[in-house]
């Protein structure tokens, strides 16, 4: 069989978006979506992602964008689908850090081998804790999710990288049991900087929004000194 291309050019991009001040906290970035994911999580926000495809967009045009935005932005974001899928990842961050951009990361943790080998690369990284980690194949769909999952945080915590945490909620897949453990398990892990989002259902989906109230502002107040860095994302 044929390796994976690595080069830069073979990327398979799936999109981008120019300018966010919110998918990296405290700086104005652009986002480059790379596609494949091998999770199949129920409530996926990027569901067009989940396969690998050769999207419009080419890296050198983005690069060449990239070259024009020098001293306005402060830094690039990979995310996806599952960005440490992409053979060519570690040749996309070299080449972002040579025009002088900060490099950042949105991962579940999927591949904590890839992460390791990228951390040099990284100047921050944002990591999807999805539930409990015993509980993640009945929500991924694979057996060893959660275990790739926790070898990733711990690499993290090692290496002290600078990350945050952040896990997408909604009752279906969330009490406010096992929230407060999950919170409380990832505190006592090291975890300094957690926060919860609000899962947005797609149009297409079965699953309610997302009821007013909830979770209770008195869980919310009970987590918060957990952390250094605590809130809940509505939007």
């Amino acid at each position: 069989m044929k390796p994976p291309a690595t080069d830069a050019a073979s990327a398979r991009i799936g999109g981008l978006t120019p300018f966010s001040s919110c998918d990296w906290p405290g700086k104005l970035c652009a986002v480059v979506f790379l596609s494949g994911c091998p999770w199949r999580c129920g409530y996926c926000h990027n569901p067009h992602l989940l396969r690998r495809g050769n999207g419009e967009t080419r890296w050198p045009d983005i690069l060449r964008w990239l070259q024009s935005r020098v001293g306005l932005l402060d830094g690039v974001v990979f995310s996806g689908g599952e960005p440490l899928q992409e053979p060519a990842l570690p040749a996309l961050l070299e080449q972002t850090r040579a025009l002088g951009f900060a490099t950042g990361l949105h991962s579940g943790g999927a591949y904590p081998q890839r992460l390791q080998q990228a951390l040099q690369l990284l100047d921050w990284v944002g990591l999807d804790i999805k539930t409990g980690f015993d509980a993640y194949p009945a929500l991924t769909g694979l057996p060893r999710s959660g275990e790739q999952a926790r070898q990733s945080l711990q690499l993290l915590l090692q290496n002290n990288s600078q990350f945050e945490c952040r896990s997408t909620i909604h009752p279906r897949w969330h009490d406010e049991a096992q929230l407060a453990e999950l919170a409380r398990r990832l505190a006592a892990q090291g975890v300094r900087d957690y926060h919860w989002q609000q899962l947005r259902p797609p149009p297409s989906s079965a699953l309610a929004a997302t009821p007013p109230g909830w979770p209770a502002p008195a869980l919310l107040e009970e987590i918060a000194p957990l952390f250094q860095h605590f809130s809940y994302r509505e939007h």
